[in-house]
């Protein structure tokens, strides 16, 4: 979870970044930091993309990722839970590595000071569904493939 602070507060981020093709495939968006904004993120990962059983979710030790609301919601989607190390950065270097892309890149060239919670959200949702997702070359997938062409070219040879 990442905050970004807007001239009428805080707005938090979640996120759920599937490492097979590096895409955000769940996310929420809200004025708090509480475990209700991760299972937002969850479910809504789950209602775009769907789910298999065994799925594993790696996160942080957070306390919203530690929280009951979080685990029922992982075990009513069969969803297995993996967190890394205390104090070991490293652990969920991807997603820290995708806070970072969305700031350098979107969040650090707003005038934050003249956007409200809204305006910043509507930002954010536009620049990864149209161009994290969607049009950004991301090394890691064979030919550079931007994460959605990706999945969609996996799931037609799955077919």
């Amino acid at each position: 979870m990442t905050e970004i602070k807007c001239k009428n507060g805080k707005l938090y981020l979640a996120a759920i970044l599937d490492c097979s093709d590096g895409a955000i495939v769940g996310l929420s968006m809200g004025k708090h930091k509480q475990a209700e904004l991760c299972v937002s993120a969850l479910q809504n990962a789950v209602g775009r993309f769907g789910k298999r059983d065994g799925l594993i979710l790696h996160s942080d030790r957070g306390s919203r990722y530690t929280s009951r609301k979080y685990r029922n919601a992982l075990a009513c989607y069969h969803l297995r839970q993996s967190m890394g190390h205390t104090g070991n950065c490293f652990d969920n270097a991807r997603m820290e590595s995708f806070f970072a892309t969305l700031k350098k890149n979107l969040i650090y060239r707003l005038p934050l000071y003249k956007l409200t919670r809204d305006d910043v959200r509507r930002k954010i949702f536009s620049w990864i569904e149209l161009y994290y997702n969607s049009e950004r070359r991301y090394t890691a997938n064979a030919g550079s493939l931007p994460p959605l062409e990706k999945r969609a070219a996996s799931a037609i040879v799955a077919a």
